[in-house]
Formats: C-alpha cells, sequence, structure tokens
C-alpha cells in the first residue's frame, strides 16, 4: 500500500482580491517612479558635469592665453603684450562649447554659448608678478541658470 499525503479540500474563491491587486500595483508603480526619477536626475547632472567641465576648459586656456603674452620689463624698451590692470572678452563675445547636447555633434544643431572673461592685474611690483584671472559665464540649458567657472594664474615676467 502506497501512502498518500492527505490532500486539502479546494479553497472556495482561489485568486487575489481587488484591494490586493490595487496595493501591488500602486507599490509598482511607487517603485518604476522613483527608478525612473533617478534615472533622469543622474542623466541632468551628467550633462551639467560635462557643460561645467568643458567651461572649465575654457577658463584655463583663456588664462593661458593671457599667460602667454609677452612681459618682458627689464628689456630695453620693455615689452608688455597685454599691461596689467586690463579687462578684456577674449576672441570675441562667445565660444560654442564642444559638448553635444543632442544629435550630431558636427551638425552645430544646439549650439551652446559661453563668454569668456580675462583680466590681468599687478600683484606686486619688486618683485614683479601679475595674476590672470579667467571668468567663463555659460547658462544650463534644463534650468535656465547662469554659472561662472574661473581659473586664477600667476606670472612673472618673462626671462
Amino acid at each position: 500500500m502506497k501512502w498518500r499525503p492527505a490532500q486539502s479540500p479546494a479553497p472556495a474563491a482561489a485568486g487575489f482580491t481587488l484591494p490586493e491587486v490595487l496595493v501591488a500595483l500602486t507599490v509598482f508603480i511607487m517603485v518604476s517612479a522613483g527608478i525612473l526619477n533617478g534615472y533622469v536626475q543622474a542623466n541632468r547632472m551628467a550633462e551639467w558635469s560635462a557643460l561645467s567641465l568643458s567651461a572649465q576648459s575654457y577658463a584655463q586656456q583663456g588664462a593661458e592665453q593671457a599667460r602667454s603674452a609677452n612681459w618682458r620689463p627689464r628689456d630695453f624698451p620693455p615689452t608688455d603684450e597685454k599691461p596689467a590692470p586690463t579687462n578684456y572678452i577674449l576672441c570675441g563675445a562667445n565660444y560654442i562649447f564642444d559638448v553635444p547636447i543632442k544629435g550630431n555633434p558636427a551638425n552645430n544643431n544646439f549650439p551652446f554659448f559661453v563668454t569668456n572673461y580675462v583680466s590681468i592685474s599687478n600683484v606686486s611690483v619688486n618683485p614683479a608678478l601679475r595674476q590672470i584671472r579667467s571668468d567663463v559665464v555659460w547658462t544650463f540649458y534644463l534650468t535656465g541658470m547662469t554659472y561662472t567657472n574661473t581659473a586664477i594664474l600667476l606670472r612673472a615676467p618673462d626671462q
């Protein structure tokens, strides 16, 4: 004789009730919305970081261009291509960011402008020392907020 487990009688109503289905659906929607929101915020922060790093690169470029100017106060006659104090906008009013925001970067279908302000000031006369400050102003297109990236260099005269 074979042993068989006792079989329980079939329940009267098998399945989920409507409130259980609605609670499960609500929990699923809330979890999905949280995951989607996290993805959107991560993407937004990645775009902001890319634009900010590109702006910092332009600020460094502006400071290096000003630093490369001839400054030889010991020569006769003294040479000073960019006398201090001076303020100017580098290479016209606007650069276009190299960071593609959408589509093909070669198309320039989403031009993104920045402005690079460079200022040179005297820090000390003896020893001769100047400060070069390059500020890049840009606007984050998703929020419309304006940001400024700055690069500051100190330089001595050419020897």
